[in-house]
């Protein structure tokens, strides 16, 4: 029996690890034992300092409010979440419109579906999604893509100043926001203080918000709050979200966004509906 609570507790590691993050009911589903035994899991590897141990699951050690992982160490994770909520969010985007994507790896998912609609003009401060706009051909479609200048973060960002000033001469149509962290008390937040400024001049350019955030970002505080839930016109989550933390954001944003990855994710709302709660 030792053998086999070491052998899941391996597995456990090897999913945050890999993850970044987890929550406690889908580590029981995947490894068909109960969310108490998961939990008790979690309290061992947390003392061993393996994982830190959180609100309804667990994270990587060391995945506090100020540190920020690089893109690369991002772009794996979530990958079916991501693209399920970079086609939804596509959706929100006619030809012709004047668009903002913040730096970030849902973003750059985004930037791949959106390469294909024409006209658009992009501003954004990623090098990431500026190349991608690039190498897809979008320019092709008729879209102009406007790099920021400014300093670069680990998350290919270009922030400070510069970057700042730029964004605030732009009207903006709509402005994706990706972000490190959201809960109802700290809102939309990010580990980078100088990424904040940047993202807040993004978002005040915009006369529509539309953040995009899986599954994990919910319960995940950075240092710095970027805007409040309740700023955001449209939230664009996956089905992973829990039911009960869904009903938290439909009280906060005007418009709430599942997208349904098919996963089987135990917070899933109706398979295929794309869309749940909010008042648009």
């Amino acid at each position: 029996m030792s053998l086999l609570a070491e052998q899941r507790r391996d597995v456990i590691v090897e999913q945050v690890r890999a993850r970044g993050a987890v929550r406690v009911s889908e580590l029981a589903e995947h490894l068909g034992v109960s969310d108490m035994t998961v939990r008790r899991d979690l309290d061992v590897l947390a003392r061993r300092r393996l994982v830190d141990k959180v609100h309804g699951g667990a994270t990587a050690v060391g995945e506090h409010s100020t540190e920020e992982p690089g893109f690369t160490a991002k772009v794996t994770r979530e990958l079916d979440e991501k693209d399920a909520i970079a086609a939804a969010a596509a959706e929100l985007v006619e030809p012709g419109a004047a668009v903002g994507l913040s730096a970030g790896t849902t973003t750059w998912r985004l930037a791949h579906r959106l390469a294909a609609t024409p006209r658009l003009t992009v501003v954004t401060n990623s090098l990431a999604v500026a190349d991608v706009l690039h190498t897809r051909g979008a320019q092709g479609r008729g879209t102009t893509v406007i790099l920021t200048g400014g300093v670069r973060t680990p998350s290919e960002a270009l922030v400070g100043p510069v970057a700042v000033a730029a964004l605030r001469s732009l009207n903006l149509d709509v402005v994706f926001l990706g972000v490190h962290g959201m809960t109802a008390a700290a809102g939309f937040t990010t580990p980078n203080l100088t990424e904040r400024d940047t993202n807040r001049a993004l978002v005040d350019a915009g006369q529509q918000l539309v953040v995009v955030a899986d599954h994990t970002k919910w319960g995940t505080v950075g240092i710095s709050t970027i805007a409040e839930l309740g700023e955001a016109d449209v939230l664009v989550t996956d089905d992973g979200l829990a039911e009960v933390d869904q009903a938290v954001l439909r009280g906060e944003v005007d418009r709430l966004v599942v997208a349904h990855t098919g996963s089987g994710h135990p917070g899933s709302g109706q398979p295929g509906s794309g869309h749940t709660g909010g008042s648009t």
